[in-house]
C-alpha cells in the first residue's frame, strides 16, 4: 500500500487545479506524486505535469508510465475542454520546492523565492535555503549582500509560499548527479550536466484524439508512446509529450516524377548556352 504523499504547499487554481483533480489519485496510486500542473499558451495549449517517485527520481520509462494511465481520464474528464499538448515531465535539476521534505532534501543550495504575501514589503527572495523550522512553519533563508542594518537571514513562511525553485549551479549539478546518477537513454549514454547547452528536450509526440470521439482513435490512445529521442536539456528534465485533439499529419507517398525532378541536376542558363553552340 502506498504511503500518502506529503501535502503540497503551492497549489493549482483554475484549468490546473481541475487537472490535478482528475489525475492525482491515479498517480498516487502508481507509486508517483504530483508536483507541478500548469497550463500555458506554448503550442495553442499546454498541460504540463510534473511527477515523481517519493524519492525524487522520475525516468523516461516512469514519464510513459504516468502518461498510459492519467491519458484516459484527461479524455474522459476533459478538463480543459479543448485541443492541448499534454506534457509529463520529471521536476529536472533546478526542480520547484512544493513540499517541506523539498526544502529539507535540498537545504545548503540556492533557490528562489517568491510568496503569494508579502513579508515586510517584500515577495521576492532569492538566497541559500535551509531545513524547515522544528514547528513546520517557517523556513530560513540565508541573503547575500544585504544592506547594512538589515538581516541576513529571514525565516520565511511556508503557508505564504506562492512559487519556489532552485537555481541552476554547477554544485547543484553535481551533487544532483552524485545522489541519483544521470538519466541515461536508450543506447545508455549518460546525460552530461555540466555541458554548456541550455537546449530543451526534444519532446516526442504522438498525435491522436480524444478517446471518446472514434474506435481508431481509442486505439491511438492507448498505444505505448514512444521512446525519447534528442539531446537531454541541462537541467536534466525528461519529457514524455502527446497531442490530444488534434489529427495526424498524413505523409504524400513520394512518387516516380517526384522522384526524378529530385534526382534531375540543377543547369544553369550559361551552361545551356554553351551546350546549344551559342557561345563561343
Amino acid at each position: 500500500m502506498v504511503d500518502k504523499p506529503e501535502k503540497r504547499l503551492i497549489t493549482e487554481t483554475g484549468v490546473a487545479a481541475r487537472v490535478v483533480q482528475v489525475i492525482e489519485a491515479s498517480i498516487e496510486g502508481l507509486g508517483y506524486r504530483v508536483v507541478r500542473v500548469r497550463v500555458s499558451n506554448a503550442n495553442g495549449c499546454t498541460v504540463q505535469i510534473m511527477a515523481e517517485r517519493p524519492d525524487g527520481t522520475m525516468t523516461v520509462d516512469d514519464c510513459e508510465t504516468v502518461s498510459r494511465a492519467i491519458s484516459p481520464l484527461l479524455d474522459l474528464d476533459d478538463p480543459v475542454g479543448k485541443a492541448y499538448y499534454l506534457e509529463i515531465s520529471s521536476p529536472g535539476i533546478d526542480r520547484p520546492l512544493v513540499r517541506a521534505i523539498d526544502f529539507e532534501r535540498w537545504a545548503g543550495y540556492e533557490a528562489k523565492i517568491e510568496l503569494a504575501i508579502p513579508l515586510d514589503g517584500r515577495k521576492k527572495f532569492r538566497g541559500t535555503i535551509g531545513a524547515p523550522n522544528p514547528d513546520g512553519l517557517t523556513v530560513p533563508i540565508d541573503l547575500p549582500d544585504v544592506k547594512e542594518g538589515l538581516p541576513s537571514r529571514i525565516d520565511l513562511p511556508l503557508r505564504d509560499l506562492g512559487d519556489a525553485y532552485l537555481v541552476l549551479t554547477d554544485e547543484l549539478v553535481r551533487e544532483s548527479l552524485r545522489r541519483g546518477g544521470p538519466p541515461q537513454d536508450d543506447d545508455g549514454d549518460e546525460f552530461e550536466g555540466d555541458e554548456d547547452s541550455d537546449d530543451e528536450a526534444e519532446a516526442v509526440t504522438v498525435e491522436n484524439a480524444p478517446a471518446e470521439k472514434t474506435a481508431s482513435a481509442k486505439k491511438a490512445t492507448s498505444a505505448k508512446p514512444p521512446k525519447i529521442q534528442g539531446p537531454k536539456p541541462r537541467s536534466g528534465k525528461l519529457k514524455a509529450s502527446q497531442i490530444k485533439g488534434a489529427k495526424p499529419k498524413v505523409e504524400k507517398p513520394e512518387t516516380a516524377e517526384s522522384k526524378a525532378n529530385k534526382a534531375k541536376p540543377v543547369r544553369t542558363k550559361a551552361v545551356r548556352v554553351k551546350e546549344s553552340g551559342s557561345l563561343h
